[in-house]
């Protein structure tokens, strides 16, 4: 029997050689058409564009073709808006850099700063590496209000945050934005919440997160001697806006019967409410989307994710299920030891070399981190701030691994 045995081994073996050689001959380049064929591109995305010092032409195409028009300007990136005074340098670069180093389209920022931080700016963005200066384009502007007084304005709530509310006035040719406070990381590429615009009605125009999950421990609906948004208010920290629409909309309110546009209604509310309001800008907002609830569009938790979410028992359901995919470290918790997991996050980001391996260099000591937070109600769940950014960080391997196959493969 031990004959029969060997010879069907050998047999095996002989069919697995066969096997190998037709599936490396399969994949042998076909000898080359006279005109190379042109793959069809993945759905959702734009057609991969030669650039001229790579030995192709952007505007090459067949003859008798039809021209497609370029796509607007202000529809060729994410518009990224923030705005920095004082000691926010460093913030701001911190979130910046979570921005570029996740999403996969390129991103314009639109960076309000005082004049001394401008050159600030400059320099330290110029400093990155030029694989991610490619993906973004800046402009810095400086802190000016259209109407009402300029110096009431900065110095509401905190500096220069009342900028915010001209945005729409300001940015003239940006047909949508999102902005952020400077205290913000991103966990997942702009790209996702970017699509949230394409799930506004015709009626909404900009969004935003609750102030709270549960009225009985809201601010709003405990201490607010003013009109708010819903049953807990609205948190402006993080906000996506239609500013097409914003510009070309009336507004209710509660100064004159007719509807006021954006720029005619901001100072007139604040003079009214003024003594009222204890956030600011944020406060102001929710004045407006009280009398304009058809306006808003509210995402959920995940998206503006602060320590008031886990520090009193987590309560951000969308978290828990998704994980955190935008990080709100307000109230300063980045730099000081109230809440050990958002500081952690901030400091291996800040710290996160660009070029390094993100499971290596950012991932890991992540973890590692958060060994040193479980005596705290927010760093007894880990998966919350950690499951969206591995999902995030594999998405970013894979697509670098598609793209270097690309880059490779011939035809």
């Amino acid at each position: 029997m031990r004959r029969p045995c060997k010879v069907a081994a050998a047999l095996l073996c002989l069919a697995v050689l066969l096997l190998l050689y037709l599936l490396a001959g399969s994949a042998a380049p076909p000898p080359a058409p006279s005109a190379p064929a042109r793959r069809p591109p993945r759905l959702g995305r734009s057609p991969p564009r030669r650039s001229p010092a790579g030995g192709g032409s952007a505007s090459a195409r067949k003859p008798g073709e039809q021209k497609h028009p370029k796509e607007p300007p202000s529809l060729q990136c994410m518009h990224l808006a923030v705005v920095a005074c004082g000691d926010r340098l460093e913030e701001t670069l911190i979130m910046l850099k979570s921005a570029v180093l996740f999403s996969s389209r390129r991103l314009c920022f639109h960076i309000f700063a005082e004049d001394s931080l401008k050159p600030e700016f400059e320099t330290k963005l110029k400093e990155w590496p030029s694989s991610y200066t490619k993906k973004f384009e800046s402009n810095i502007y400086p802190i000016t209000f259209s109407v009402g007084n300029a110096q009431e304005w900065k110095k509401l709530f905190k500096p220069c945050a009342a900028q915010r509310l001209f945005l729409p006035v300001i940015l003239k040719d940006v047909d949508s934005l999102l902005y952020v406070d400077t205290d913000v990381l991103f966990l997942r590429p702009i790209d996702d919440i970017w699509q949230l615009l394409r799930q506004f009605n015709s009626t909404q125009l900009a969004a935003m997160a609750p102030e709270h999950e549960m009225p009985k421990i809201g601010w709003y609906s405990r201490f607010a001697r003013h009109p708010y948004y819903g049953s807990t208010g609205l948190n402006s920290g993080v906000m996506l806006m239609n500013l097409t629409r914003i510009r070309s909309t009336h507004f209710k309110n509660s100064l004159i019967p007719g509807g006021l546009t954006w720029e005619e209604m901001l100072y007139p509310l604040y003079q009214k409410y003024k003594n009222y309001i204890t956030w600011g800008d944020q406060d102001l907002l929710n004045i407006i989307f009280y009398f304009n609830p058809e306006c808003l569009y509210v995402f959920p938790c995940q998206w503006n994710y602060r320590p008031d979410h886990c520090m009193y028992g987590s309560n951000c359901r969308g978290a828990e299920e998704e994980g955190v995919s935008i990080l709100h470290g307000n109230r300063g918790v980045y730099h000081d030891d109230k809440q050990p997991t958002f500081k952690a996050l901030y400091e291996v980001i800040r710290d996160f070399p660009f070029e390094d391996n993100l499971f290596q260099s950012l991932y890991y000591p992540l973890q590692s981190r958060f060994l040193d937070t479980v005596h705290t109600l927010c760093g007894r769940i880990p998966q919350v701030f950690l499951k969206q950014i591995e999902k995030t960080m594999k998405k970013v391997y894979e697509n670098r691994v598609i793209v270097y196959l690309g880059a490779n493969h011939k035809y």
